[in-house]
C-alpha cells in the first residue's frame, strides 16, 4: 500500500467541566489514495508523551494494537489516564481489505488543558474597581521575570472577565481576538491555551496583558452595559519546563503592575477610541520602568466553571483592499471595500500630534451616496484615533468589530491617510464547501450565503453583526445549521454553542430563544420556550450528529434534551402545542402560518429526532417512547390542521413545507398537500412567501415531490421577492428581510433591517444536497455512506459542487450540453456511495464508456453494485474513486443514455 498516505490527523475532544471526568480525546485521519474502492479494514494507533520516543517506539503511553475496524473518524483514546498540562504525540497506520498495511502517518500532537480547579495556581487580578459612567478605559498589566536555563517548553493559560490581548517580550501571543469568548459569565468562563516556548529566552523576560470590556461589561444588544459585572479582571498561568527537567510557574498575582493607556474606551457596539499620545513604549518588554504603575487588585475565586474553549478562536481570516474611494460633500473620505463583511479597517496615516481621525462604518449607502446608519439603531460603529505625530502611523482597534462594506474617514487637513485595509474576522473554521455554476446570479447567491456565515459566526451564531443586537438567536441558528456545516467545519463551533444553550436552560426544562441568555424586554416576549427557537436544543445536536457522526454531542446533552421534551409534554397535555408566545414563521410575506400549527409541527419533529438520537446512543426504551410520542403528536396534527382534501390550515407555503419535510402527513395525503403547495406558488407568480423557517424546507420538499422545476424557478426568480432581486440590487450578503430595500418603497423600517443576516440563506443546504447532489445516505450519520443525487435542470448549463467531509473530498459535477448530461463524481477512500443517475426505463447506463448491466458489474480496478431503479434514476453503489457518467437529458429530469 505504498500509494496510501494518511493526512489531516485531528485530535478532538469536548472539555468537560473542571473536576468531572478526564476528557477522552478522539482521533481522526483521512486516507489519500488513487486506488478505486479503497476500504480500511483495521488501524493501529501509537501515543507517546515524547516525540522522539514515538519515532523509535521506545516509550509508548498507548498502543491500540491492530484493531479490526473501518472507523477512521472519532476513534476514542483508550489508554491510561492522561495528565493535566501534558503534551502527547500520536501516529496511525491502517490496513486495506486485503490486509496490506500502510506506512505510518506523520506525527500529530495534542496538549491537555488544566483538568482540575486545583491545577490553577494563579489569582484573578484587575484594576482597583471604581464605578464609571459610560465606557471604561482598557487596563494594561505587566510582569517581569527571569529565566536562568534553557527552556524545553512553555505553555500559557489565560482567561478573563472582559477581553484580553496577551504579549511576551513585546510580541503578541497567538492570533486570536476577543478571548475568552462570550458565555454566561455567571455560570462559565472559557480559557485559552498557547504554546509560547519560542517567545522566551534566557535572561530577563516580560509578559503583558491588555483587558478591555468585551462581552462582560460592554454593550450587548439593546440591554446596555454591565450585564454580567463591571470589575474587569483576568487570570494567567504560564508553565515553564526546562531542559534539565525542572519547572517554574508564572502566575497573575499582586506582584504584577497595572496602568491605563491609549485605549480610552472599547466597546463591541459603540467602537473604540485610541489616543496614541498615551502609549507606553516598551511596556510589555523587559527593562521597562513600571515604578509609576499601580499594584493590581486581587479578586476572590470564581465559583462557576472554568473550561477550555472547544471552538476555534476568532482570528483575522482575510484582508480586503478598497475597490473605490471618493470624497463626500462633507469632506470625508468614503472607502468601498466591495464586500459586506465583519471586522474593521487598518489605516496607515501621517499628521500632526493631537489630530483626530474618525472612522464610521456602514453596510449600505443612502440615496445621496452617504453611509446609511439608521438601521444601526443605538450602535455607533465608530472608531477614533488621535495621532502622536511621529511620522507614519498605523491604527486598528483591539476590542471592537463592525459590520460594514463602507468606511467613512473624517480627518483634518494635516492628516493624510495613505492606506486602508479591511480586516475580515470570524471563528477560524476550515472552509469545507465550494459551489460554482454556469449562472452568475447563483454563484453570487452562494457567495452571499458564505460571507453572511463568516460575518455572523463570531463566538456564537449571531443574527446580525452591525446593529445593537448581535445575539445568539437559536431559531436562526437551527434553521441555518445544516447549510453552515456544508460551508465550514462547524463541529467545534456548535459544540461550544450547545453548551451555551444548555447553560441557559431554565429549571423547568425550557430552552431559551437566545444563548447566552438575556432576559426578555417586554410583556409579550420572555425569550423562553418559543417554538422553532427553543427547539434548537434538540435540532442542533441532531444536525451535528447527522453531519459529523458525533454521538458525544448527543450523549453530553441528552438529559437536557429529555428535560425539554418533558417540559413540552407537561405544558401541552393535549399534544397540541399552545403553551407559549411565538414568533412563528418570522418575516414571512403576505402569509400567516397558524401559530399552533407551526408549534405542534416542531413538537412532533423534536419527538422524531429524539427517537433517532436515543437509538443512536443505545437508549432503546426511550427511542420507542419518543417514536410513540411522534405518532401521537402527528395524529393530533392531522386531526387539528389537515383536511381530507390535503389542505393544511392557513394554506401557507410554510405550513405545507413543514408538514411534508417533517413527515407529518399520511402517505396518501402527501401528494395532495404538495399539489396545494405548488398551486399557491404558481398563484403568487412563482414567488416565495415563507419567512426564515419555511425557507429551509420549501425547495427540498418541492424536489422530493417531483416539482424540481418549480424549485429552480424559485431559485432563479429575479423579481421581488427573491434571492436574485437583492443580488441585482447590489447585495453581497443575505438580507434579513425580503423587502430590506425595494425599488417602490426604498428602505424598510430601520428598527429591524439588517443587510447581513443568514437565516434566508438556509437555501444553501438545498444547493448542496439537491442542486449539487451531495448528501449522506438516508439513515446513516456522517459521510461514511454517501448519497450523490443531483437534480439536473437545463436552466443551468453546469454545476460543480464540492464538500470536504471527515473522510475526504466529495465532488459532484454535472453539465448539460447538446441534449446530453454528464455527471462526474469523486468519492473519498474508506467510504461508499449510492449514485443516482437520471434514467429512462429500458435503457442502459454507461460509466466511462462501459455499460452497467446485471446485478453486479465487475471491473478490473473496482466493483459496482447495481441497486436498480429508484424513482426515475438508475442507482449504483460504488467505492472510492472517480466516476464519469453520460446520459441523454431532457428538461423533465429523465434521460436516455448515449450508446
Amino acid at each position: 500500500m505504498n500509494s496510501v498516505i494518511l493526512t489531516n490527523l485531528k485530535t478532538e475532544y469536548l472539555y468537560n467541566p473542571l473536576g468531572i471526568d478526564t476528557p477522552r480525546p478522539r482521533l481522526s485521519w483521512m486516507i489519500e489514495t488513487k486506488s478505486r474502492g479503497f476500504l480500511q479494514s483495521a488501524y493501529q494507533i501509537l501515543v507517546s508523551s515524547d516525540r522522539q520516543q514515538l519515532v523509535d517506539a521506545s516509550a509508548i503511553v498507548w498502543d491500540s494494537g491492530k484493531v479490526n475496524s473501518e472507523q477512521s473518524v472519532f476513534v476514542s483514546y483508550d489508554g491510561p489516564t492522561l495528565l493535566s498540562n501534558e503534551r502527547y504525540y500520536w501516529k496511525v497506520r491502517v490496513w486495506d481489505r486485503d490486509d496490506h498495511p500502510s506506512g505510518w502517518s506523520e506525527i500529530s500532537e495534542w496538549s491537555m488543558g488544566l483538568l482540575r480547579i486545583s491545577d490553577w495556581k494563579a489569582n484573578w487580578i484587575g484594576e482597583v474597581f471604581k464605578p464609571v459612567e459610560g465606557n471604561r478605559e482598557a487596563s494594561f498589566f505587566r510582569k517581569s521575570f527571569t529565566i536562568e536555563k534553557p527552556v524545553r517548553s512553555a505553555t500559557l493559560f489565560a482567561t478573563a472577565f472582559g477581553a484580553i490581548e496577551l504579549s511576551i517580550n513585546g510580541s503578541r501571543v497567538g492570533e486570536d481576538y476577543f478571548a475568552p469568548e462570550w458565555t454566561d459569565y455567571q455560570t462559565r468562563v472559557h480559557y485559552r491555551t498557547y504554546d509560547v516556548t519560542g517567545m522566551l529566552h534566557e535572561g530577563s523576560n516580560a509578559v503583558g496583558s491588555i483587558v478591555g470590556e468585551g462581552w462582560y461589561s460592554g454593550h450587548i444588544a439593546w440591554y446596555g452595559k454591565n450585564l454580567y459585572g463591571e470589575a474587569l479582571r483576568f487570570m494567567l498561568q504560564m508553565a515553564i519546563r526546562y531542559e534539565d527537567g525542572t519547572e517554574d510557574t508564572i502566575v497573575s498575582d499582586a506582584s504584577w503592575k497595572e496602568s491605563k493607556g491609549p485605549i480610552l474606551f472599547s466597546d463591541f457596539l459603540m467602537g473604540e477610541s485610541y489616543d496614541a499620545r498615551l502609549e507606553h513604549a516598551g511596556w510589555n518588554e523587559a527593562g521597562f520602568d513600571d515604578s509609576a504603575w499601580r499594584s493590581p487588585h486581587v479578586y476572590g475565586d470564581f465559583k462557576g466553571w472554568i473550561t477550555a474553549q472547544a471552538s476555534p478562536p476568532i482570528r483575522v481570516m482575510e484582508e480586503k483592499k478598497p475597490i473605490a474611494e471618493r470624497k463626500l460633500a462633507s469632506g470625508a473620505q468614503l472607502i468601498d471595500l466591495g464586500q459586506n463583511m465583519v471586522g474593521w479597517t487598518r489605516i496607515e496615516l501621517t499628521g500632526d500630534r493631537g489630530s483626530k481621525v474618525t472612522l464610521r462604518y456602514a453596510e449600505i449607502l443612502d440615496q445621496d451616496g452617504s453611509i446609511y446608519t439608521d438601521n444601526l439603531r443605538t450602535a455607533k460603529q465608530t472608531d477614533t484615533y488621535i495621532l502622536k505625530g511621529e511620522g507614519l502611523e498605523s491604527y486598528e482597534p483591539k476590542f471592537t468589530f463592525h459590520g460594514f462594506r463602507y468606511a467613512e474617514i473624517t480627518a483634518p487637513a494635516d492628516v493624510k491617510v495613505t492606506r486602508v485595509t479591511g480586516r475580515v474576522i470570524h471563528n477560524a473554521m476550515k472552509k469545507t464547501g465550494k459551489l460554482v455554476t454556469s449562472d452568475a446570479g447563483v454563484n453570487q447567491l452562494f457567495s452571499n450565503i458564505y460571507w453572511t456565515q463568516r460575518a455572523n459566526f463570531i463566538s456564537v451564531p449571531t443574527d446580525c453583526p452591525q446593529r445593537d443586537e448581535r445575539m445568539g438567536w437559536t431559531g436562526d441558528a437551527q434553521i441555518f445549521s445544516r447549510t453552515a456545516s456544508y460551508n465550514m467545519d462547524v463541529a467545534g463551533f456548535f459544540a461550544k454553542y450547545m453548551t451555551d444553550i444548555v447553560d441557559a436552560q431554565r429549571k423547568t426544562g425550557a430552552f431559551t430563544d437566545t444563548a447566552p441568555f438575556l432576559k426578555g424586554f417586554s410583556d409579550w416576549c420572555t425569550f423562553v420556550a418559543s417554538a422553532g427557537w427553543a427547539d434548537a436544543g434538540v435540532i442542533i445536536p441532531w444536525t451535528m450528529y447527522s453531519v459529523y457522526e458525533d454521538r458525544r454531542i448527543v450523549e453530553d446533552h441528552y438529559e437536557a434534551m429529555a428535560a425539554w421534551m418533558d417540559f413540552l409534554i407537561k405544558m401541552n397535555p393535549s399534544l397540541l402545542r399552545t403553551d407559549t408566545q411565538y414568533y412563528g414563521d418570522w418575516l414571512s410575506l403576505n402569509a400567516s402560518t397558524p401559530m399552533d400549527l407551526f408549534a405542534t409541527a416542531y413538537f412532533a419533529y423534536c419527538a422524531k429526532l429524539m427517537a433517532a438520537m436515543s437509538e443512536a446512543v443505545g437508549k432503546k426504551e426511550q427511542a420507542a417512547s419518543y417514536a410513540e410520542l411522534f405518532e401521537q403528536v402527528r395524529s393530533r396534527f392531522n386531526e387539528a390542521f389537515v383536511g381530507t382534501d390535503g389542505r393544511i390550515a392557513g394554506e401557507t407555503q410554510t405550513g405545507y413545507a413543514m408538514a411534508l419535510f417533517m413527515e407529518l402527513l399520511p402517505e396518501e395525503g402527501r401528494s395532495k398537500a404538495a399539489a396545494h403547495l405548488i398551486s399557491d406558488i404558481e398563484q403568487r407568480g412563482w414567488h416565495i412567501t415563507t419567512g426564515i423557517h419555511g425557507i429551509k424546507y420549501l425547495l427540498p420538499v418541492l424536489c422530493e415531490a417531483g416539482y424540481e422545476e418549480a424549485a429552480y424557478r424559485l431559485l432563479l426568480q429575479e423579481t421581488y421577492p427573491s434571492w436574485l432581486y437583492s443580488i441585482n440590487n447590489g447585495a453581497t450578503t443575505i438580507w434579513e428581510r425580503w423587502d430590506g430595500w425595494t425599488e417602490e418603497k426604498g428602505f424598510q423600517t430601520p428598527g429591524m433591517n439588517s443587510f447581513n443576516h443568514y437565516a434566508l440563506g438556509a437555501v444553501g443546504e438545498w444547493m448542496f444536497r439537491y442542486m449539487g447532489g451531495i448528501d449522506k445516505a438516508s439513515g446513516t450519520p456522517g459521510y461514511k455512506h454517501i448519497q450523490i443525487r443531483p437534480f439536473l435542470n437545463d436552466r443551468l448549463a453546469s454545476v460543480d459542487c464540492e464538500y470536504e467531509s471527515s473522510y475526504g473530498t466529495i465532488r459532484s459535477r454535472w453539465s448539460i450540453e447538446g441534449g446530453f448530461a454528464e455527471l462526474q463524481v469523486t468519492i473519498p477512500p474508506n467510504t461508499k456511495a449510492d449514485i443516482h443517475i437520471p434514467f429512462i426505463d429500458g435503457e442502459q447506463v454507461y460509466e466511462s464508456g462501459v455499460p452497467l448491466h446485471g446485478e453486479r458489474i465487475d471491473r478490473t480496478d473496482a466493483s459496482m453494485i447495481d441497486l436498480g431503479i429508484i424513482g426515475q434514476r438508475r442507482v449504483v453503489q460504488v467505492g472510492s474513486g472517480e466516476y464519469h457518467f453520460r446520459t441523454r437529458f431532457n428538461s423533465i429530469g429523465t434521460g436516455q443514455l448515449e450508446a
